[in-house]
């Protein structure tokens, strides 16, 4: 690996070189993130998943770096234009944007003013007034006055020779810097309607005349401006305080006050608003759209993370309804494994005899089947088939949960649903899906699009190629950090196995469908194409329960089984004694099983797996419940207390499922007593939580909810007294600019009276 990239990556990421060294040659050596953070840590410095992904993803842009650097250089040895100045220069390019910075004067353009200009022989005459020395500039241009090259007065050939300077102004790299700096600082984001969409475009009128500062524009609002924009009914604009930009310019290339500079001036003046202007304003979109996309990525990646990594309910025999009032509710009976053994189809809500023989068939099935859980989806007569099946009477042993079933639907109609059940029709698959994802969410959700699952936040307008990839990132995370049954995993699961990928999950599944599961780690050397690479990296994720080896239930890699089979020969005992014995275990000096490749790191990790072999790293299953008598939007009143879930997180606060088929909204606002910059660092998807409703709004469907702990008086009070609630840091600052002229107010802190009295009662309540 590049030194020089070394070097950069440590630096910036506060680790050491070596450590960059090693991760770097380890993943150009085909390891993967998981295999490297766990299974690699003497080598690495003991770096996490994050570290390591980082490292990978900076050495890659670097490379794409040097491959641009000798691109260009190689453009311009073939065009004779390559200096020794210049190559140090390019050389010396610390990113793209300095790069193309450099490279913008030589690369080949199509015909602009200046190139036209300098066709007629009038670049000595700009290069003259550059110089801005004392000169009759109307005397100096008469000379380039030529009719048989197109320049015909003496102002055609200073208009040529302005629009040469204005070139070399919008060119240079200095004032691209300052102005790229003025637009990222004090640039301001404008958005107006199109003239004529006014009612077309209703969904965005909040931003008919919106105005922001670029600096502080949220991921969420630049991002709906954007999709307002592509779709027609919104006009974006992104420029900086016009008059500081033109002063920051004339500093840089007017030099006096003489006629030249006046020419000079007025070049400057045009290369701003009609090159360098445009220019700034686009690159800064492309920023504003980088840092929106990397936001927004973020949040949608957390989320995901949250989701596949809810808590399992296990291997339980399951009896899953998909809810529905006219088509009437599919049922559907799982075994411990997943297998469907059995569907029907009820309808509990069609009439009093339908709602019996529901009932009945019901009981039935929870006796034939021997059913431990029953999951319902939460989606079209969610509520009121729980209510149902709660009132059959069932043994209290049998676990009745509600499940989210976003992207049911999705994979019911997937080609992996119809691979998996080819006989059976949407409504079966998703009811599948449903009881499967009350199981084991991770096993069933990989095989959704993680973004059909439903927790992200404008997912769809986001750099796609960076999404998958993250997306990527975080399941294969999950998958690993988790660990994969052999035998009873789904291809999709195994797919996301360190090491492996869809022909060798593949061959897992064929192998493991005619020969019988596998009794060992070692029988997956003969998978054919799973070579020694490959099982490096796979083997330490892979779980074979009840196999021949107890290690191989474990995450202990095969590669360090030698160490615990001298672990337990050193204690006179076997490898599973030890792994039954905490006091066999306390027995051992880690320190006689140092060597070269093997530190204390990897020795703590196999003690730690030898105490809970295999261990889910996932919460503990715990039942929840809705309140009772609230199942539709109608039920639900102002100041109601109310147990909800956590579905979704976003840059503008939470929604919440309150067990009414509409997902209420906490504002960031109402997230807290404390300024919440993050909505993450509160809450997280599928955290159980208890809100307070705030408004309900029937004709919109739209519930406001609260986790704040206010009481009403306080709650009123503060209304009254602070009417806008600002960031603690930022409150004694100039009020953003107001969407409206006619809305900007002074903040509510100005001599306000009741300010002081409001936060001494608020801290003797504390």
């Amino acid at each position: 690996m590049n030194e020089l990239h070394i070097s950069i990556i440590a630096k910036e990421l506060g680790v050491k070189p070596s450590q960059v060294m090693a991760a770097a040659g380890l993943l150009d050596e085909g390891a993967t993130v998981p295999f490297i953070s766990r299974y690699r840590k003497e080598a690495t410095g003991s770096l996490d998943e994050v570290a390591v992904a980082a490292i990978r993803d900076r050495t890659e842009q670097l490379r794409e770096l040097d491959s641009r650097r000798e691109a260009v250089i190689k453009s311009l040895e073939e065009r004779g234009l390559l200096t020794d100045e210049l190559k140090q220069k390019i050389a010396e390019a610390e990113s793209m944007t300095v790069l193309e910075d450099i490279y913008l004067p030589f690369r080949p353009k199509r015909r602009t003013r200046a190139t036209i200009a300098k066709e007629k022989g009038l670049e000595p005459l700009a290069l003259k007034i550059y110089e801005q020395a004392e000169m009759d500039v109307e005397a100096e241009a008469l000379a380039f006055v030529d009719a048989e090259k197109g320049v015909a007065t003496v102002e055609e050939a200073l208009a040529g020779a302005r629009d040469i300077i204005a070139e070399w102004v919008s060119e240079d790299r200095q004032a691209r810097e300052k102005m790229r700096s003025l637009f990222s600082d004090k640039g301001v984001m404008r958005s107006k309607v199109v003239p004529g969409k006014e009612e077309e475009g209703l969904k965005y009128k909040d931003y008919y005349e919106w105005e922001e500062p670029v600096a502080k524009a949220p991921s969420h609002r630049a991002l709906a401006i954007r999709r307002g924009e592509k779709e027609g009914f919104l006009i974006l604009r992104i420029l900086p305080p016009e008059d500081e930009a033109l002063v920051l310019l004339e500093a840089l290339f007017v030099k006096g006050d003489g006629p030249a500079s006046a020419q000079v001036k007025a070049a400057v003046h045009d290369g701003f608003k009609r090159l360098l202007s445009p220019s700034m304003e686009a690159e800064t979109r492309l920023a504003v759209k980088k840092r929106a996309d990397e936001d927004a990525i973020r949040v949608f990646v957390g989320n995901v993370r949250q989701l596949l990594l809810s808590p399992p309910l296990g291997r339980k025999n399951v009896l899953a309804v998909d809810p529905g009032f006219r088509t009437g509710c599919k049922v559907v009976c799982l075994d411990r494994q997943g297998k469907l053994l059995r569907n029907e189809t009820i309808y509990p809500h069609f009439s009093e005899k339908g709602s019996a023989d529901a009932a009945q068939k019901i009981k039935e099935l929870c006796e034939s089947f021997s059913i431990e859980a029953i999951a319902i989806g939460n989606g079209t007569a969610g509520r009121e088939t729980e209510a149902f099946i709660r009132g059959l009477g069932l043994p209290a042993e049998i676990t009745i949960v509600m499940v989210n079933e976003s992207g049911a639907s999705i994979y019911s109609a997937s080609d992996v649903a119809r691979e998996e059940f080819p006989d059976y029709d949407v409504t079966v698959r998703g009811s599948v899906s449903i009881g499967r994802r009350l199981m084991d969410p991770l096993a069933e959700l990989v095989k959704i699009d993680p973004k059909s699952i439903g927790v992200g936040q404008y997912q769809h307008d986001v750099d796609q190629t960076a999404l998958k990839k993250s997306l990527d990132d975080v399941v294969v995370s999950c998958v690993n950090g988790v660990g994969v049954e052999v035998n009873t995993s789904s291809r999709q699961l195994l797919t996301y196995v360190s090491g492996l990928g869809p022909q060798l999950a593949k061959g897992i599944v064929e192998y493991r469908n005619e020969h019988g599961p596998f009794m060992s780690r070692e029988e997956l050397k003969k998978i054919p194409r799973l070579g020694p690479r490959a099982f490096e990296q796979a083997a330490g994720f892979l779980r074979i329960r009840d196999g021949e080896n107890p290690l191989d239930g474990s995450a202990v890699h095969p590669e360090s089984y030698h160490i615990v089979y001298a672990m337990a020969q050193d204690t006179g005992s076997s490898v599973a004694d030890l792994m039954k014995d905490g006091g066999l275990r306390a027995k051992i000096d880690l320190s006689r099983y140092v060597t070269d490749t093997v530190g204390m790191p990897t020795l703590n990790d196999i003690m730690s797996e030898l105490a809970k072999p295999g261990r889910d790293p996932r919460e503990k299953f715990e039942t929840f419940g809705f309140a009772e008598g609230v199942a539709k939007i109608e039920d639900v009143k102002p100041g109601m207390k109310l147990p909800g879930i956590v579905t979704n997180v976003a840059a503008f606060g939470a929604f919440v499922d309150i067990g009414v088929h509409q997902d209420g909204l906490v504002h960031i606002s109402e997230l807290s007593d404390r300024y919440v910059k993050d909505p993450a660092q509160v809450v997280k998807v599928q955290q159980r939580v208890t809100v307070t409703v705030l408004e309900v709004d029937l004709p919109r469907k739209r519930i406001s909810l609260s986790l704040r702990s206010l009481s009403p008086e306080e709650r009123k009070l503060e209304k009254e007294t602070l009417p806008r609630r600002v960031a603690p840091e930022v409150k004694e600052q100039k009020p953003a600019p107001r969407p409206h002229k006619d809305r900007k107010k002074p903040s509510p802190y100005a001599n306000n009276p009741f300010y002081e009295a409001f936060m001494k009662k608020k801290e003797e309540n504390k």
